[in-house]
């Protein structure tokens, strides 16, 4: 059983490939979350709105002003957001959206260390909320301001990685750019590569992981979310897997993934009060 933590989880997931799970482990792991009982808050912050479309549908994300969706913190011409508006809940319990859309786009700058206050704007906004025990950020498949706002504003990365040449090749880009982020938040720390739409049927991908684990060792979770239907039905269904089949191995495996991620953390914290 994942040992309890006191202070919230918070967790950016990271790849500059677009494709690697980022959208869809962020949807499941909030399920998963949930389900114990967490009260979660799913931020997106890719203009792509994935993760807003997959609780409300697309016409509806796509329609939303920008004063409604997280473009609004970038925005000088939004002035007195209200969390309690920005912040939408969902239909399933303890899920809440802060959402985006192509509203977003426009500043989402590729020189993020020349944005200025706008670096904190994620940061400033989240700080004073108290409601969620649980915090995840899809971030875009680039390292511009808004995955860089994410890492500023948020304790943890998480690299999903697929097991083949183009889904690993960025890694010592995302490792730069955690270091990077680190100026402006020294609390951020890496909190692993997972290993995501992997099939072990498949030999390329086997060698992959291993060749992963060889590299860089206990950094890379050793739970992993391999390529099952039951995700892609649950997700048509607008429903985490752990909600919509919660019997399936789908679901079994995104289980044990939140349960990881919270053991990971408890030690971190605990290895960092014993220092």
């Amino acid at each position: 059983m994942a040992i309890a933590i006191s202070q919230p989880i918070s967790i950016c997931l990271i790849n500059q490939k677009g494709g690697c799970g980022k959208s869809s482990t962020c949807f499941h792991l909030a399920g998963a979350f949930a389900a114990l009982g967490k009260r979660v808050l799913l931020v997106d912050v890719d203009p792509q709105g994935s993760i807003s479309q997959a609780f409300f549908g697309s016409d509806a994300v796509e329609q939303m002003p920008v004063w409604e969706t997280v473009a609004a913190l970038f925005d000088d011409e939004c002035n007195h957001i209200d969390p309690q508006q920005l912040i939408r809940e969902t239909h399933i319990e303890n899920i809440s959206v802060l959402p985006a859309n192509q509203h977003l786009a426009r500043f989402n700058n590729p020189a993020p260390e020349q944005g200025g206050v706008m670096q904190f704007a994620l940061r400033e906004f989240l700080e004073p909320l108290e409601a969620f025990d649980v915090i995840l950020f899809d971030c875009p498949p680039n390292l511009y301001q808004c995955s860089w706002n994410a890492m500023i504003a948020t304790r943890h990365v998480l690299i999903p990685i697929p097991p083949e040449d183009f889904g690993t090749q960025g890694i010592p880009a995302v490792h730069q750019a955690v270091a990077n982020a680190r100026i402006l938040n020294p609390s951020l720390r890496r909190l692993g590569h997972l290993i995501t739409r992997t099939d072990s049927r498949i030999l390329i991908h086997r060698e992959y992981e291993s060749r992963l684990r060889q590299l860089y060792d206990e950094l890379v979770l050793r739970s992993t979310l391999p390529e099952l239907s039951a995700f892609k039905v649950a997700l048509a269904c607008r429903n985490p897997v752990q909600m919509h089949a919660p019997r399936t191995k789908a679901a079994m495996r995104v289980r044990q993934l939140a349960g990881e991620i919270i053991d990971r953390i408890s030690n971190k914290t605990q290895h960092r009060e014993a220092a």
